[in-house]
């Protein structure tokens, strides 16, 4: 491929260290990037919004000193309001929606620390699924494999990521959204702890409190210093996660000690898990002891039964407001203005009543101390990244009859993931093995919350011990 031919041989901020040393110039890096999206997003449908002069204007303009100076960045079409720019949400009824007039303070943040934004990334409608699939923008396909789903809702952003378009992308992440298509695509992927990134100025929270804000990414530190530049509280925000103690960029590479690890494969909703996810936590927990930390099985002591319920009460009733929320048309959606799961969902929500909604969220608290009494013993909490591999495409469809049976199979796909938005504890996926035919197999590490800085820790020492960056699907050879 013409242009910087080394590009995809660097995370972001080795690209950035490049542009600080004169080595290559933002412009070369924008045009590498823009180069593999001409070339391979055909294959995946990742990219959904060509932003490409956007970027060069910034370039242009000038570039603010940061530590990605100078890195493309793609944003999710959902949450980042960028000024100017249409967010569709990848629905038919928002599509006319006119641009923000102001960025999100998050987006304000990314701009900061250097990065150029040239495009926006596929997802789901409303980020209601953990696939990809929207009627608007048609599917996502992982890159390993395009009969497979990339995961969702952040598919599109692990599809450009995987597909080595550039080395990290936003993503938001409800009940598994970064997660989830980390596992799918093989890659980093952390939910930071609720209210580390703030969403100021259009929104207190998302979903009732289970929505976050990060990226999916190739490296460990590049997670670590994203984060650092984005997190913080904004004005006016109801909540914020304390500060850390130092930056997260200098957790990586840091002696974590010898953790106390727990692992587990009990999902909470019961679900079936599939061998090759047993296989790689069983790797993972074994690593872990051979790295010096003390390591057993031990299942929290948690009211299992509450945590799909407290969701899909707290989602439900989210996606009312949400069907409201078109700035211009004063009305809510109809039902054949978008997809049937957003719909059924809505009309779900719509029996919620107060007292219920009151009572998911006082499940959710409950849920969140005990697994604060289980983190009086143990440090990080392993489980399965997913309960199986990313399944074909088609099977979570938006477009069912059946709601109940739609939820059903999303959380029999990935039960372990919402567990830790209800609790609001930062968990990361790791892409720390693979299947025969080389599809990505993921384990989650969680810690306590506010504890950022232990997943970072753990998170470095298995990736210098097990490195994924160097395996890249047949699309990016």
């Amino acid at each position: 491929m013409s242009g910087f031919a080394d590009y995809e041989r660097y995370d972001a901020l080795g690209l950035a260290e490049l542009v600080r040393r004169r080595q290559v110039s933002p412009g070369e890096l924008l045009d590498a990037a823009i180069a593999r999206v001409q070339a391979r997003n055909g294959a995946v449908n990742a990219v959904t919004m060509e932003l490409f002069d956007y970027g060069r204007r910034a370039i242009g303009d000038g570039l603010p000193e940061g530590p990605f100076t100078g890195v493309p960045f793609l944003m999710k079409d959902l949450t980042a309001s960028i000024a100017g720019i249409r967010m569709t949400r990848s629905s038919r009824f928002f599509a006319d929606a006119p641009a923000p007039i102001a960025d999100s303070e998050h987006v304000r943040r990314l701009k900061r620390a250097g990065l150029v934004i040239f495009g926006r990334t596929n997802t789901c409608e409303l980020g209601l699924s953990l696939t990809c699939e929207p009627q608007l923008h048609g599917p996502t396909r992982n890159p390993w494999d395009p009969t497979r789903i990339s995961g969702g809702s952040s598919g599109g952003a692990a599809a450009a990521v995987s597909a080595r378009m550039l080395p990290m992308a936003h993503a938001t992440d409800g009940f598994g959204s970064i997660r989830a298509p980390a596992a799918c695509c093989g890659l980093v992927g952390l939910k930071p702890t609720r209210g580390r990134n703030t969403m100021a100025p259009y929104l207190g929270e998302g979903l009732g409190g289970l929505s976050a804000e990060h990226a999916v990414t190739l490296s460990v530190r590049d997670s670590a210093a994203l984060l650092d530049a984005t997190c913080g509280p904004g004005a006016g925000d109801p909540y914020a996660a304390g500060p850390p103690a130092r930056p997260f960029r200098e957790e990586v590479g840091a002696g974590p000690g010898a953790l106390r690890i727990a692992w587990t494969s009990q999902a909470p909703n019961g679900a079936k898990i599939e061998a090759e996810s047993l296989r790689v936590l069983g790797e993972t927990a074994r690593l872990c002891a051979e790295l010096g930390h003390r390591v057993e099985e031990a299942d929290p002591a948690i009211d299992h039964a509450a945590v799909v319920p407290t969701f899909l009460t707290l989602a439900s009733a989210n996606t009312v407001v949400n069907l409201a929320s078109h700035p211009t048309k004063g009305r809510a959606a109809r039902a054949d203005e978008v997809e049937k799961v957003t719909w059924a969902t809505a009309t779900l929500g719509e029996k919620v009543s107060g007292a219920a909604y009151v009572g998911a969220t006082q499940a959710a608290h409950r849920l969140g101390r005990q697994m604060a009494a289980f983190h009086a013993d143990w440090d990080v909490l392993l489980t399965p990244g997913l309960a199986m591999v990313p399944p074909k495409l088609g099977w979570l469809d938006m477009m069912m009859d059946d709601v109940d049976e739609y939820w059903r199979r999303v959380f029999a796909f990935s039960p372990f993931t919402v567990w830790f938005n209800i609790t609001g504890q930062p968990a990361m996926m790791l892409p720390l093995g693979h299947t025969a035919d080389g599809l990505p197999v993921a384990v989650q590490l969680v810690a306590r919350y506010g504890d950022e800085a232990t997943l970072f820790r753990l998170a470095a020492q298995l990736e210098a011990a097990r490195p994924w960056v160097g395996r890249t699907p047949a699309l990016a050879s």
